[in-house]
Parts: structure tokens; C-alpha cells; sequence
């Protein structure tokens, strides 16, 4: 670890453990899992997308467990699993009674479909999938899945109408399952861009239409930080947490790159209260995806690790700003 990581941390952990107290009340209520010794009053949710499990190939139910245990105030779930579990022969119902045991907010489902595929096919195939999905959400009480742009290499200018009624198309499964699609920005993928995901969720004309960011996939994708609260942060449900390191170049980052909040060099400092001043009191959830980490810590420990980290880092930037 070099002399500015430790700094960095050092300077985070001085100016925003006085902030926090182990007696402080929570805006939410104690879980039955609960562990973690460390509570705080932040204006936002912190959260964790199980991603950052992935390794430990632990089923949906535990996962759930560990997630309340260490303090998290939502979850993220990966699709797949539900089903995995579903299909072993557990039912929405249990799911969501560890949900409400463990207190955790239900933020977003993470799932993958072709709905905004050039072939009709796969589209139609893929408003099935989600329509599917979706009910399964609503079960559970979610109200959000991820929905990334999958099967396309590139965007057309010249298609950006079409993209926007793909996704309108979506988004109207929402008046029969309660359930809302958000446009996911993927930093390598073909909507890589602010812009891009901008252009598309205002020309849909459809009220619930909602932009999914991530730290690190922002960066990835060559944006700018600069203009990031032009965006209403109060549409924003969740914000996908992680760092990045300085090397190598943004577009040679890969996933596996990823790396706890304060441990690269994300200028939270400067985003976060751009993010609190135009709106955003959503969830930060934290999603890695590391090897390193997974070789070298048990999923108790790199859930406290991603816990503290992300309540520290979130603390320090909006105490910088005046906003905490």
C-alpha cells in the first residue's frame, strides 16, 4: 500500500469516527442478525450488492444474513440466485421474512435480458423474462431491476429514439407488476456514456424512467465528474459503490479492478456532496468484484470491511462540504 492510500485513510478515519457512535440511534430499526458495532445517521442508505459475495457461492437465504449481520441497511440480489433458490425448493415468502427479520431494504434486483436487442425476437423473449422477473420482485417487495443495454456492440445516433421506445416498453411492465426497470450504465458496454443514458430516459416520456450509476463504471467510461448533478439525484434509487485505482488507464479497467471505497482514488470529496446537493438520498451499494479480496478474506470480513469503509468515506466527504 503506498504513503497516499494510507494518508487517505488515515485522514478519513480521523475526521468521521468522531461523527460516529455505537449508541447513535439508526433511522432503522435492529435486525435479528445484527453485528456490527458501527451505526450512523447519514442521509443515505448504505447498502451492499451480493457481487461482492460472488465467490463464496453462498445460497440467497445466507446471503441475506451476513448482508443484516453486518450492518447494511439494503440489499441488492442477483437474480439468478433468487431462482436457484426458487428452484431448490424455497418460496418468495421465506425470502422476504429474512428480509424483514434482517431490516434490509430490498434496493434492486440485478438481472440480465436483450430488451433492447435490434431483433424483435429477442425483445419480445426478453419482456417475457423480465415480466417474469418482475413479479417475482414484487413478492419479495422490491421495486427495481437493473437493465442494462446487453447484445448491442455500439449505440447509433441515429437510433436513440428507438432505444428510448425500447426501454418505454419496460418500463410499462411497471402498471402491471409494481415493478421498474432502471437503465443501468455499463463503462466498457455500448451505453458507457452520462449522456447517452440522459438522452434516452428523457425521450421515453415515461415519468418512472430512472438512470442505475456506479463509481467505478462512470470512470470506466470516460466521464466526466464535473456535470454529474445535472442529473435529479432524487431520481436515483440506488448508486453502485466501489473505487478505482490510478493504474492502469480507465479504459483498461477491467471489473476485477475494483477496489474498497478509500482504497483507490475516486474523488469522493468532490462527488458525493454533488450528488447530495442535487438530490440523491437513495442507497450507496456497495458492488466489488476483487479476487484479491475473495482469496484473502472470509465473506464476514470483507462484508465489515465493505461496510465501514463506504459509512467512512461517505462521512468524510459530506463533513468536508459542510453537509454532516
Amino acid at each position: 500500500m503506498n504513503q497516499s492510500k494510507i494518508s487517505r485513510r488515515q485522514a478519513i478515519k480521523s475526521g468521521s469516527l468522531l461523527a460516529l457512535s455505537v449508541s447513535t440511534a439508526s433511522a432503522f430499526a435492529k435486525n435479528i442478525y445484527s453485528k456490527s458495532p458501527l451505526d450512523h445517521s447519514l442521509p443515505f442508505r448504505v447498502s451492499l450488492n451480493t457481487s461482492t459475495l460472488m465467490a463464496y457461492k453462498l445460497p440467497v437465504d445466507v446471503q441475506i444474513e451476513k448482508v443484516a449481520a453486518a450492518g447494511f441497511d439494503g440489499i441488492e440480489l442477483w437474480m439468478r440466485d433468487i431462482m436457484t433458490y426458487l428452484d431448490q425448493g424455497g418460496s418468495t415468502e421465506s425470502l422476504k421474512r429474512k428480509l424483514e427479520e434482517g431490516n434490509l431494504k430490498l434496493e434492486n434486483i440485478i438481472g440480465f435480458s436483450e430488451w433492447c436487442s435490434d431483433e424483435s425476437e429477442k425483445r419480445e423473449k426478453a419482456i417475457n423474462q423480465l415480466r417474469e422477473e418482475m413479479n417475482i420482485i414484487k413478492e419479495l417487495g422490491g421495486s427495481y431491476i437493473a437493465a442494462p443495454i446487453m447484445g448491442l456492440s455500439k449505440l447509433e445516433p441515429s437510433k436513440m429514439q428507438e432505444y428510448a421506445d425500447r426501454y418505454k416498453a419496460i418500463l410499462d411492465l411497471e402498471e402491471e407488476t409494481g415493478v421498474i426497470p432502471v437503465l443501468e450504465l455499463w463503462g466498457m458496454g455500448a451505453l458507457h456514456k452520462i449522456s447517452d443514458c440522459a438522452q434516452i430516459v428523457i425521450a421515453t416520456g415515461h415519468p418512472k424512467a430512472s438512470i442505475l450509476l456506479d463509481f467505478y463504471h462512470v470512470h470506466r467510461g470516460g466521464n466526466s465528474w464535473d456535470t454529474v448533478d445535472v442529473i435529479n439525484g432524487a431520481k436515483l434509487p440506488v448508486m453502485h459503490m466501489n473505487d478505482y485505482p490510478a493504474e492502469p488507464t480507465y479504459d483498461k479497467l477491467t471489473d476485477a479492478d475494483r477496489v474498497l471505497p478509500g482504497e483507490g482514488v475516486c474523488p469522493f470529496d468532490y462527488v458525493v456532496p454533488k450528488l447530495y446537493e442535487a438530490g440523491f438520498r437513495g442507497a450507496f451499494s456497495v458492488e466489488l468484484f476483487n479476487k484479491g479480496y475473495w482469496e484473502s478474506m472470509d465473506a464476514d470480513t470483507l462484508l465489515k470491511k465493505s461496510f465501514e469503509s463506504s459509512v467512512l468515506v461517505l462521512s468524510s466527504a459530506l463533513q468536508k462540504a459542510g453537509l454532516y
